[in-house]
């Protein structure tokens, strides 16, 4: 795993906000998407903010009970954001994370653009492909019937 680096992992998909996007479209975006957060970028495409469900859901409280719809995301973003680099170790920034608690940090490059974002299911999912990878390799399947200690998903 010392070989994956962050940007070998990191979703090139997301969402990102301009300062100036109203909290309640910020929040339905979030929402649409099933994301918990999202980059607030300035024109050129740099980090300037983060802004989260839980940074919205003040603002869309209002409109849901006063139809208020005044706040823009720049009202309630985080601008104090940790980002990392896409050539980080994917195994240092999980111990980062366990640390943290964070969850989702934007991947930038040296001038601060965005090119995605990494999560903690992220490095889980890259972490699960190289462990069955690996045990494939080490284990190849026998003959006969196996038994299963897989878990069943139930939907």
């Amino acid at each position: 795993m010392d070989s994956i680096k962050v940007s070998d992992c990191m979703s090139r998909q997301f969402v990102s906000f301009s300062p100036l996007t109203p909290v309640v479209e910020a929040a339905i975006a979030l929402v649409k998407n099933e994301l918990l957060g999202g980059p607030v970028v300035d024109e050129d495409g740099r980090l300037i903010g983060w802004i989260s469900e839980q940074d919205c859901i003040g603002a869309v409280s209002q409109v849901a009970y006063y139809s208020q719809r005044v706040s823009v995301v720049e009202d309630v973003m985080s601008r104090v954001v940790t980002s990392v680099d896409g050539e980080r170790n994917a195994m240092d920034l999980a111990d980062d994370m366990k640390k943290q608690r964070r969850k989702v940090y934007p991947v930038v490059d040296a001038s601060n653009r965005v090119l995605g974002v990494i999560s903690r299911r992220h490095i889980l999912k890259a972490m699960c492909a190289l462990i069955t990878k690996v045990e494939k390799e080490a284990h190849p399947p026998l003959s006969g019937k196996q038994t299963s200690n897989k878990p069943t998903t139930h939907f």
